[in-house]
């Protein structure tokens, strides 16, 4: 089942001048702040910022039951894969694609 997208990672050059400027425009502090991963609540959505990410570029995540699935999908409708699965942690499973119009496309299982 997909649950829609409920994070959004932008890739970030500064990590401090970045979490200053969210922390103003969110009007709050982050409940993760790491040197790899500054994340914020909002609602139900993950608004994180990242030092790297091979997606290179704002992505929108989706939130899957099933990433496996879910990825084939994408790839039978020829979507190239940009980020195989992986654990990223805690047994949070993501990966990533870029389809036909060069739209990056995120996966989130957790």
């Amino acid at each position: 089942m997909n649950q829609g997208v409920k994070t959004v990672l932008y890739p970030v050059k500064d990590m401090a001048q970045s979490k200053a400027l969210f922390t103003k425009l969110l009007a709050m502090e982050p409940y993760v702040d790491s040197p790899y991963y500054i994340g914020f609540k909002v609602d139900n959505q993950d608004i994180g910022l990242v030092p790297n990410n091979p997606e290179e570029g704002l992505t929108a995540f989706f939130h899957v039951d099933n990433i496996n699935s879910s990825l084939e999908v994408l790839v039978d409708a020829g979507a190239k894969i940009i980020r195989d699965i992986i654990d990223v942690g805690g047994g949070k499973l993501v990966a990533s694609v870029k389809d036909s119009n060069n739209n990056i496309i995120g996966l989130i299982q957790i």
